[in-house]
C-alpha cells in the first residue's frame, strides 16, 4: 500500500461524510442566488428612460368583476413605483415608456370530474398588454421594442364553492398573479 492510500483507509468515516455534507452545503448555498423565479429586483432599465405612463387596464371581457380592474391597476401602479421606482409615473402618454391593456377574458370552465359530478373549477383570466417605447419603437437603441402580449393565468377553486365565494376567496390571488405576470413582462429580459 502507498503512504496515499494509507492516509485514506485511515482517515475516521466521519470526517469523509462532513467533506461531503460541506461540499453540497456550499453548492446548494452558491446556486441559490441564481434561482430568481419571482425576484423583481433586477428588473432593467436602459438609463435614457426617465418615465412611464400607464393607462387604465379597462375590463372588456364577456363576465365582469367589477372589482378586478381597479385592484390591478392599482397594485400594478405600486409595484412599477417600488420596484421601478427611477420611472416618472406621467398621467399623459407622452412618457418614454407607455403601457396600454385590458381585461379580455374572464371565465369559469370545470377542471376536474369525480363521480360524473364536477369537483373542481377553473377561473381563466386573460389581461392583454400593449407596451409602446417611445423613444426608440424598434428596441435597437432602447430596449425593448414595440410589443403586444396575452398574460392568461388558471386559479382552480373547489366545485362546492359559488362563483361569488370563489372569487371573494381568489381575487387577492388573481390580482397578485396578474401584476406579477404583467411586471415580468413589461421589465425582465427573459
Amino acid at each position: 500500500m502507498t503512504s496515499l492510500n494509507k492516509f485514506y483507509h485511515r482517515r475516521p468515516p466521519g470526517l469523509l461524510k462532513t467533506g461531503v455534507w460541506i461540499s453540497m452545503a456550499l453548492a446548494i448555498g452558491l446556486s441559490l442566488p441564481s434561482c430568481k423565479i419571482y425576484s423583481f429586483k433586477d428588473v432593467s432599465i436602459p438609463p435614457q428612460v426617465k418615465s412611464i405612463h400607464i393607462a387604465y387596464i379597462e375590463n372588456r371581457a364577456r363576465l365582469v368583476n367589477p372589482q378586478l380592474a381597479p385592484q390591478l391597476n392599482d397594485k400594478l401602479r405600486q409595484k412599477i413605483n417600488q420596484q421601478a421606482s427611477k420611472l416618472a409615473q406621467r398621467q399623459t402618454s407622452d412618457a418614454d415608456y407607455d403601457v396600454s391593456g385590458s381585461i379580455t377574458d374572464y371565465n369559469y370552465t370545470t377542471s376536474g370530474i369525480s363521480n360524473q359530478q364536477a369537483s373542481s373549477n377553473r377561473l381563466n383570466v386573460t389581461v392583454h398588454i400593449i407596451f409602446k417605447n417611445h423613444l426608440d419603437p424598434t428596441g435597437k437603441k432602447v430596449a425593448p421594442a414595440d410589443f403586444e402580449a396575452d398574460v392568461t393565468r388558471n386559479f382552480d377553486f373547489a366545485a362546492t364553492l359559488s362563483i361569488q365565494d370563489a372569487e371573494s376567496q381568489l381575487l387577492p390571488t388573481i390580482v397578485s398573479n396578474m401584476t406579477d405576470e404583467i411586471f415580468n413582462k413589461l421589465f425582465s429580459n427573459w
